[in-house]
């Protein structure tokens, strides 16, 4: 058929000097509790990014035709199967895929882990500076959890010996530390699992939006969200071998995981029969299907696919060396900065990415996270980042920590307006009064409000999820 939407172009690989894509909403005004507007400086990218402006556009194109894939004739749900399709053709590529990997489209990286860990056929190896998402799936299994030495050089030793110790099907590893953008020597990783008879799992969620990423190189499973690579649509994927994808039990059993089902029940049986039922008997398809019971998320599919295509031609030159900059006038701001003390694993981990977190002392992180937004429009995380045993190894703070992250749309103006209120911060104290309500630092009083500027102002949210007119 013909696609009314037009095929995904194939990804560029060279390009002299490519412009960094736009974000959608770059010029997003925010209230401050002085009763001023600014523009909104988002340093929490590393939790959700915005749509890429091409994203977006390409969603809005796709809309008008959104239908059912797969199994329907008509001509929306054509375009729509055809869209879906091309999308998984397209991340393969993006991630250097091998002609005979699968990819899997889920709903994030948590859930493409999840499902990954109902296929492993024997133990996993991780370290103890993981995301939750990459800890906690593990645990249905033989399942080690192998702290991270004083260095790097000493955690790679261990993992070698860790391996050496205990036969061990799957290595689970991030890319970058969601916590302090630490990247891990994956290509030195992937060579001691492999020694050891082991396979690689690659958490790419903080590492995909900041370096290529090539499976060839070793890497037999990577997870990553689209809603940290500019996709903000709902989807993940598992791309990876498939062998063990093919032997799993479906992760999700439904319409569209099988090849056929049937009862055994005898259709010849009388009323006066005795009619004995038996378990439905069923011929599950391979993967990808066999993990995509339902109807997928083809918006989130394609937005997906459409963030590759717009990040492909900056990923290896122009993103590294912008976030790099940005990330140098940070780091040298932070440490001057009399109490902000910056959280680190490794001293001689080479190579990080766009994520950096402090503490500020004497003021607890909710309480900084709080102050930055009311008094200066700047979004930041705080608390400890879904990696609980890494963060309460680094810091004794209660609350965790600040994260400020960068990424495509961070501006040099962003990084020294955090700077420049961290210093306010330390030297003159917080301009607002905060507490904590509902678990949470907040302005007291907030005159900014609780109002949802998305909803009409006649809609107010009722205590059982609806909206009252």
């Amino acid at each position: 058929m013909t696609a009314v939407l037009p095929a995904p172009a194939p990804i560029a690989t060279t390009s002299p000097a490519p412009a960094l894509p736009a974000t959608a909403g770059a010029e997003l005004q925010v209230p401050l509790v002085t009763g001023e507007r600014v523009r909104y400086a988002n340093l929490d990218l590393a939790a959700s990014a915005p749509a890429l402006r091409a994203v977006a556009e390409h969603v809005t194109e796709l809309l008008p035709y959104s239908a059912s894939v797969h199994r329907g004739a008509g001509y929306a749900s054509r375009v729509c199967t055809a869209v879906l399709e091309q999308a998984r053709g397209t991340i393969a590529g993006f991630l250097g895929a091998r002609a005979d990997d699968v990819v899997v489209f889920t709903r994030n990286t948590t859930d493409a882990l999840n499902l990954l860990a109902g296929c492993v056929p024997g133990g996993v190896l991780t370290l103890d500076v993981e995301h939750h998402a990459n800890l906690l799936p593990w645990r249905r299994g033989r399942h080690r959890v192998l702290p991270a030495g004083p260095t790097l050089a000493d955690t790679l030793a261990d993992l070698e010996a860790a391996l050496a110790a205990e036969p061990t099907a799957l290595v689970a590893v991030t890319g970058a530390s969601n916590v302090t953008g630490e990247a891990l020597p994956l290509a030195r990783i992937a060579e001691l699992a492999h020694a050891a008879g082991a396979r690689l799992l690659v958490d790419a969620a903080q590492l995909a939006p900041h370096r290529r990423i090539d499976l060839a190189t070793g890497i037999d499973y990577l997870a990553l969200s689209g809603h940290k690579l500019y996709a903000p649509f709902g989807t993940g994927v598992l791309v990876g071998r498939r062998d063990w994808l093919d032997a799993g039990e479906p992760y999700l059993a439904g319409g569209g995981a099988t090849r056929r089902v049937r009862t055994g029940v005898d259709p010849g049986a009388g009323e006066t029969d005795t009619v004995e039922f038996e378990p439905l008997e069923v011929q599950w398809a391979a993967a990808p299907e066999r993990h995509e019971g339902g109807t997928p998320n083809v918006v989130g599919a394609a937005a997906l696919a459409a963030a590759c295509r717009a990040l492909d031609p900056v990923l290896d030159d122009a993103l590294p060396a912008h976030e790099r900059t940005l990330l140098d006038r940070l780091v040298d701001a932070l440490d001057e900065i009399p109490g902000v003390d910056r959280l680190r694993i490794w001293p001689d981990c080479p190579d990080r990415v766009g994520v950096v977190s402090f503490v500020v002392d004497p003021y607890p992180a909710g309480l900084v996270a709080a102050y930055l937004s009311a008094e200066h429009g700047i979004g930041v995380r705080d608390g400890r980042f879904c990696a609980h045993p890494l963060v309460d190894r680094l810091t004794t703070e209660p609350e965790g920590a600040v994260r400020a992250s960068l990424g495509v749309g961070t501006t040099v103006e962003d990084v020294d307006r955090l700077a420049a209120a961290l210093t306010d911060l330390v030297t003159r104290g917080p301009g607002w009064t905060y507490a904590v309500l509902d678990g949470r630092w907040t302005p007291t009083p907030d005159p900014r409000g609780a109002v949802n500027p998305l909803l009409p102002d006649s809609a107010a949210p009722c205590a059982n999820g609806t909206l009252a007119q």
